[in-house]
């Protein structure tokens, strides 16, 4: 089986040696090292997203962004409130799925796939329930590659009075998100995204002082937030079994992210990656499926050229045996695949994947030299 390939997908992603080899040490969950470990990881958390102890504070939740984001919403949206999820796409739909199987009581807001959810709307919305509490919402969803304004809508958030909750999985470590400038009160993200980690934690960055309030509503004990905070709180010390290899390899991650110039930087390698895929796609008869005003910089979903027969698995399976991994499509209404561009990704990797993606439309014939 050829592992040499390089992932084009939103994560998890591409990432260096120096962070696998972190992952050759074992260690032990009860040892003061460890623990320090996740501390530092912690304070890293905050620095990046703008914010300090004590108005924020970060917890680091075993298992995937799922994880992260169905802990959020079951320990922080009580019995007596109501959650409205803004959605437009299958990330913020996964939010009411979660919710249904909670019992939660929440409103669905349903935009299309290529449009924002408007924070007029939301406004309007809230101004007609006063019941609602929480608003949810996903920045970068990557079934489509669009980028949500959560700016403009946690903005009329904090005007109403209610809380913020933000699924940042793709975005957080890629786009500079200044979390309480926007009136953040829980971002969820993943160990394996743009921090450039691997699989295996998820963590929230939560306005402590509503966090603190959360306590006893928790409808699961494994995904207890507030409980999960108050050990880590601690000394560093995970309630449950920690993913220590992952731990590790995350906080190297967080090392290369400072040593790259930091999200600023990082932020202008994908725009540049996705402004370049784009471009070069565009020459090979490839649309983008996002009006480039709301497209964001970690994943592009592209319509088939006209007139093409070729499936997504023989154009997969061809660039795969070549170097690179591709992403299904995910939009309902549309035919479309997806190529991502964060992780250890850069321009020669983009220019290369265009020059083998010229090769195959040659080769099945659906491309005239």
């Amino acid at each position: 089986m050829n592992h040499n390939y390089k992932l084009l997908t939103p994560g998890p992603l591409t990432t260096t040696d120096t962070v696998k080899r972190e992952m050759l040490f074992d260690h032990c969950t009860w040892d003061d090292d460890y623990k320090a470990i996740t501390q530092r990881i912690r304070a890293g958390l905050l620095r990046l997203a703008h914010v300090s102890e004590p108005a924020y504070t970060a917890v680091l939740m075993q298992g995937s962004g799922t994880f992260g984001v169905e802990s959020v919403l079951t320990s922080v949206v009580g019995p007596a409130d109501k959650l409205l999820i803004c959605a437009n796409g299958a990330y913020g739909l996964r939010m009411g799925d979660i919710a249904q199987h909670a019992g939660l009581n929440y409103l669905l807001y349903r935009q299309a796939d290529n449009r924002r959810p408007e924070a007029a709307h939301v406004a309007q919305l809230l101004r007609e329930d006063p019941a609602i509490t929480h608003v949810a919402m996903v920045h970068s969803e990557t079934t489509s590659g669009i980028l949500n304004d959560i700016e403009s809508v946690g903005r009329v958030v904090k005007e109403a009075g209610r809380t913020f909750i933000v699924d940042a999985m793709s975005s957080f470590g890629g786009v500079d998100i200044p979390v309480e400038q926007y009136g953040i009160d829980f971002l969820i993200s993943s160990a394996n995204k743009c921090i450039q980690g691997v699989p295996g934690f998820a963590f929230i960055l939560a306005r402590r002082s509503l966090l603190e309030q959360s306590a006893g509503k928790a409808r699961s004990l494994s995904l207890d937030l507030y409980d999960q905070w108050k050990t880590m709180e601690q000394d560093g010390k995970w309630r449950f079994t920690s993913p220590t290899h992952v731990v590790l390899a995350f906080a190297k991650a967080m090392e290369e992210l400072d040593a790259e110039g930091g999200i600023p930087a990082r932020a202008a390698r994908y725009a540049a990656n996705q402004r370049l895929l784009t471009e070069r796609f565009a020459a090979l008869g490839f649309r983008p499926y996002l009006d480039p005003a709301v497209q964001g910089p970690i994943i592009t979903s592209f319509f088939y050229p006209a007139g093409s027969t070729f499936t997504f698995r023989e154009m997969y399976d061809y660039i795969k045996a070549r170097g690179y991994v591709l992403y299904p499509g995910k939009v309902t209404e549309a035919d479309t695949f997806r190529v991502g561009n964060i992780g250890e990704i850069y321009t020669e990797d983009i220019e290369q994947l265009a020059a083998i993606m010229a090769d195959f439309l040659k080769e099945a014939g659906k491309w005239a030299s």
